[in-house]
Order: structure tokens, then C-alpha cells, then sequence
């Protein structure tokens, strides 16, 4: 929390691509982060809805949903032409914002409307000061450099599949995609990879944030970000015509789940999975070298575990077929020694806490 805050005083504050239909009822993951991010209890959240057609609707859930995270204020601005978006009664609110939000809806006319106004210059200047900014869907598009303005579905990358416009550039040599998996957008941004291969793809599922801070993109959400990096790609873009397939060949594919952080710049992996306490990780190294030992011993046997766990079923079935015949005899005919103590092959995993 005390990162977050020093984001909103002082240097460039996060960026939040929202991959759209982030949980707005349950744990809201996704919304909660970007309230901390703004400041938590002191953040000041300006709503931009340009791109969605719902109206002062969708202000008004935002509204809610950011004033119940805990956020201090909640405004809408809805500039709606490029005239708008020059006037100083739209951009006044983004002065004191600690966070700016965009909406989702049509990616063109949000493009059409913010980027190269003094809307849009405000909201990177309210980035570099420090405030959070983002945007689910349409929102998440435009923070890249290179938006992508619309285009086809469909996974194998064709010739003419999407087509670009200008995104506010607050992440730098990348082009953000967004209900990435949900409606199968890989070929698009392949394509557009293999026409552009200096910038990455980024992929952002729904309910799933693309968190960016300087250069460390970090996965927040339910979902995944998948991350096409075509440096050595070979691909004949260049002379494919029309909509036939593209060749995207050497490409670097990476599908980072939450807590997953990547390196923008160097394009490396730089961590995944919280990390337990070192006294948590030396009992399961214990727990794991007791039961290899175990495992040994029972293999010096010369008979597997699911043998002994096989003969103790079939001897459960013949005393109860004994019992309902009213007879009374042993168990099983063969007396069950080494490895007698297992019930089945799981009953290793639980005796020794490992799963």
C-alpha cells in the first residue's frame, strides 16, 4: 500500500490494461487493485466513458463499484468529439485525479476522440505525476502506443485481419489486445506482430489485468496475459496479399498466469508464484525426501505400491461377500505384508503432507 501511494506522489504511476468483464460482484480482484493503486482511501478517480454507448449508465456502476473499494471521490468526464476533448471543463477534473479510468465500447471513437487532444496529453501528464490510469477493453487498447482500431477474430494470423490507429503511447513498443481468449483474438495480434515485429503483443484475458510499472508488467486477475515477442521472427508479411495466411515463424510465446511478472524491456521472464516461507519449503524438501526413501524400499521389494493396494481391495470385497453368505473365514487367502499399511497409492501423499 505504501508502494502504491508513493506511485500517486511522486514518478510515473501504474497502468492497468483490463482485458474487459472484470468481476464487478464477487471479489472484484481487478477493480480493488487499481483503487490501491490510485491511493486506496485517498484516490480520486475520474471515469471516462467516451468509448461506451451506455450512457451516464456506466458511469454510475463505476461509481459504485469504486466508491464501495473504498476510493475517496468518483467523477464521470465524457468528452464526445475532439472539440470536447479541447475544452478546459473536461480536462479540469484530470488535474487532481489520482486515477483515471476508461471504459470499454468502441476502440475507434475513443481513439478518434482523445489521442492528439488536450484530453489526452492531460492524462499523460497525470500519468507521469504519478496517478494510475487504465481502461478495460477499448480503455486497455489505448494506453499502448499502437491501438488496435478493429479487426477479425480467429486463430490463424491472416493478411489485412486488423487494422491500427494511435494509442496514447503510456506503454511504450507494444500493441494491447483484449478479451484475448475469450473470443480467440490470437491471429489478429499475431498478424499485426509479424507486420511490426520491433513491438510486442500483449494479450490480456477477461477479469484479468496487464499491470504495468516502468518497465515490469505483472498479471493481477482470474485470467492470463499471453505475450508474443517476434524479434527473430521470419514472416512474409511483406508480400502475403489480401487476406491469405501469414507465415509468423520463431516467434516467442508467453502465457503468464497471475503474480507471472515480465521484463517489457528485455522481454524475459522475471518471476511467477508467491514464494512460501523458507521453513515452509525445507518441510515439504523433508516431506519429499522421506518419500523417496519410502519408495525405494517398497521397489526393493520387487512389487509395486498399486499391487498391495489392489490385493487389499480385492480381500475388502471377498470378506464382504463372506459376510452377507453368513460364513466366517479369513480376510484373504494370502496374508498381506510389505506395504500392508497402505490403503492406496494417495495415502502416501497425505502420510507425509505432500499433494
Amino acid at each position: 500500500m505504501s508502494e502504491q501511494l508513493g506511485e500517486v506522489n511522486g514518478g510515473p504511476g501504474a497502468l492497468f490494461a483490463i482485458g474487459g468483464a472484470e468481476d464487478k460482484l464477487k471479489k472484484r480482484t481487478v477493480l480493488q487493485e487499481f483503487v490501491e493503486a490510485a491511493g486506496g482511501s485517498k484516490a480520486r478517480i475520474v471515469v471516462v466513458p467516451t468509448a461506451s454507448a451506455l450512457g451516464q449508465d456506466v458511469v454510475d456502476v463505476y461509481h459504485a463499484l469504486f466508491a464501495a473499494l473504498g476510493a475517496q471521490s468518483v467523477v464521470g468526464v465524457r468528452p464526445e468529439n475532439r472539440e470536447d476533448a479541447d475544452d478546459p471543463a473536461f480536462i479540469a477534473p484530470l488535474h487532481d485525479a489520482t486515477g483515471i479510468f476508461m471504459t470499454g465500447g468502441n476502440q475507434l471513437k475513443l481513439a478518434g476522440v482523445v489521442t492528439g487532444t488536450a484530453f489526452g496529453r492531460a492524462v499523460t501528464a497525470a500519468h507521469a505525476r504519478g496517478a494510475a490510469v487504465g481502461g478495460t477493453s477499448a480503455g486497455a487498447s489505448i494506453l499502448a502506443e499502437h491501438m488496435i482500431a478493429f479487426g477479425r477474430s480467429g486463430a490463424t494470423p491472416r493478411q489485412r485481419m486488423s487494422q491500427l490507429s494511435n494509442g496514447l503511447g503510456l506503454v511504450q513498443g507494444a500493441i494491447v489486445d483484449q478479451h484475448f481468449a475469450q473470443r480467440n483474438r490470437y491471429g489478429r495480434l499475431l498478424s499485426l506482430v509479424a507486420q511490426s515485429p520491433g513491438l510486442l503483443g500483449i494479450g490480456v484475458d477477461e477479469d484479468t489485468a496487464a499491470v504495468v510499472r516502468g518497465t515490469h508488467l505483472e498479471v493481477v486477475g482470474r485470467g492470463a496475459v499471453t505475450i508474443f515477442d517476434g524479434s527473430r521472427i521470419t514472416s512474409n508479411a511483406h508480400h502475403a496479399s489480401r487476406s491469405e495466411p501469414l507465415l509468423a515463424s520463431g516467434v516467442v510465446l508467453h502465457v503468464l498466469p497471475a503474480t507471472a511478472t515480465f521484463d517489457l524491456q528485455a522481454r524475459v521472464l522475471l518471476s511467477y508464484g508467491a514464494q512460501p516461507p523458507a521453513e515452509e519449503i525445507a518441510g515439504l524438501e523433508a516431506a519429499e525426501a522421506d518419500l523417496r526413501k519410502l519408495a525405494k524400499e517398497i521397489a526393493a521389494e520387487g512389487v509395486s505400491p498399486k499391487y498391495y493396494a489392489d490385493r487389499k481391495k480385492r480381500a475388502g470385497r471377498r470378506t464382504a461377500k463372506t459376510s452377507a453368505a453368513g460364513e466366517s473365514r479369513p480376510e484373504a487367502t494370502e496374508p498381506i505384508t510389505a506395504g500392508a499399511e497402505l490403503d492406496s497409492p494417495d495415502s502416501l501423499h497425505r502420510d507425509t503432507g505432500t499433494s
